[in-house]
């Protein structure tokens, strides 16, 4: 476990690997739990970092700002503290649309972008997930977190292939969040539009986009495509929202040959 202090609080990263930079960036409810098998693979050729937003995973909720735009600033402090000059972003879901944020804002620094069913627009959210960006109802969920943890591995199963695998990870990180994390990280999410920003990217970028996803329409694709007309597209027939843990093989030498190749 390593950690670094930031201007808003500390930030919890796991790193591994040697060779050129790369940041992973997890999506809501997540952690750099989500890339234990990713850094082990792209780490036998990168310098992996995957780093816990504030308020996720073993980052510390001491910022008291969760928003998408405060997690642009801490991809950017996290790089300036290590003495990352220039690195690619891979990003999953929030995640990514935190990575499409930063080329937009350090363009010096982002070489190179991956994001993994992330949305360009935030009403593309599950109608679930556009309700957890209320405090009120968020605050509902808190009171009973055993009933939340329940709803969570169930639906799991309608999120991944492994249903189980992926339930053991989510409750686990949602037992690290809070209410302010819960909800402030995906209202601001949901508020999000990067239609009329992303065309000003010139950094390579890829979107790779599962065709059973239930919680970011995979309609994005389209629009990614459309206002970021150099981007390169990789849909996958036959994941959800996790194609890292529904066609592991597959994700990985796509990433792999972007990183190197894109």
């Amino acid at each position: 476990m390593a950690t670094l202090v930031t201007e808003q609080g500390i930030v919890h990263y796991e790193t591994y690997g040697r060779g050129r930079p790369v940041l992973l960036l997890h999506g809501w409810l997540g952690s750099w739990a989500l890339w234990r098998k990713s850094i082990e693979i792209l780490g036998k050729e990168f310098r992996t970092y995957a780093l816990d937003f504030f308020g996720f995973g073993e980052s510390g909720d001491q910022a008291n700002d969760f928003s998408v735009d405060n997690f642009v600033l801490l991809v950017n402090q996290f790089m300036d503290r290590l003495g990352i000059v220039k690195a690619p972003l891979v990003g999953h879901s929030m995640g990514g649309t935190v990575s499409l944020s930063a080329a937009v804002r350090y363009p010096e620094k982002i070489v190179k972008v991956i994001v993994i069913g992330s949305p360009i627009q935030g009403n593309s959210l599950n109608f679930i997930l556009k309700l957890s960006g209320y405090r009120n109802i968020a605050h509902l969920f808190w009171l009973y977190p055993s009933l939340l943890q329940l709803f969570l591995r169930g639906y799991s199963y309608f999120m991944a292939k492994n249903g189980k695998m992926l339930g053991d990870m989510i409750t686990s990180d949602v037992s690290k969040t809070t209410v302010d994390s819960f909800f402030q990280s995906i209202g601001t999410l949901r508020a999000t539009d990067l239609r009329q920003q992303i065309g000003s990217i010139k950094a390579p970028v890829l979107g790779i986009y599962g065709k059973k996803d239930i919680i970011v329409h995979p309609n994005q694709h389209k629009l990614l495509k459309k206002y970021l007309p150099s981007s390169k597209i990789a849909w996958f027939e036959g994941s959800g929202h996790f194609p890292m843990m529904d066609e592991p093989e597959r994700f990985h030498e796509t990433v792999r040959d972007f990183l190197y190749n894109g």
